[in-house]
């Protein structure tokens, strides 16, 4: 009887879960992606402070860290990570330069592959995503934000990521979260936080 009223009470749950994304419908996409392409088309830079949730099943608590973003146009990028580990990768000039805790590496980005995650990672930072020739986008709403849900459509992309979802809050059209889907369903969530736009941004941030 137990398990009975605990199955009913998760299926319920789960209805009111569903019911709380609600699809767009065609006006509503096009109004929702003039409002981003319109107040993104101004992102000449943009500083933020993110906390990454890392969700694998055979855990049971995320590994959660946290650290600092810098992003100035065009493709000018850096990951800080400062807790629990030092960590940082700049994407700049078709290279990715690494330093993990002082020890320097370099990777050539010109690749096929490394050019669609650069442009992947750009494009969440800046909300510039809706490219219908590399994704597959749904789009819905709860009554806090909005949410892109991205599939690639490139089996070379595929192979690393299942979904993208992107969530805009009602009155900010840029990222607020990005949730990344992997193929075995594990995920990577990035929740940004403290966002600064068109910031004062020193070239020197993208020396790694």
């Amino acid at each position: 009887m137990k398990n009975k009223l605990l199955f009913g009470l998760l299926f319920l749950l789960q209805l009111s879960l569903f019911a709380q994304e609600q699809k767009l419908t065609s006006a509503e996409i096009n109004e929702f992606k003039s409002s981003v392409e319109k107040e993104t088309k101004n992102i000449k830079s943009l500083k933020t402070d993110f906390v990454q949730y890392k969700h694998m099943d055979f855990l049971s608590k995320d590994i959660e860290t946290s650290g600092k973003m810098a992003f100035k146009a065009p493709n000018l990028l850096n990951w800080q990570y400062t807790k629990p580990y030092q960590y940082s990768i700049v994407f700049k000039n078709n290279k990715i330069y690494i330093n993990d805790q002082g020890n320097k590496s370099t990777v050539d980005a010109k690749s096929k592959m490394f050019e669609k995650i650069n442009k992947l990672i750009v494009g969440s930072v800046s909300g510039n995503m809706f490219d219908d020739n590399e994704f597959a986008i749904t789009y819905f709403k709860t009554k806090d934000v909005y949410i892109a849900k991205l599939a690639p459509k490139t089996a070379t992309v595929k192979k690393y990521i299942k979904q993208v979802d992107l969530y805009f809050p009602m009155n900010d059209p840029t990222v607020s979260q990005v949730k990344l889907i992997e193929p075995s369903g594990d995920y990577t969530r990035i929740v940004f936080k403290n966002k600064q736009i068109n910031a004062k941004v020193d070239d020197s941030v993208f020396n790694n």
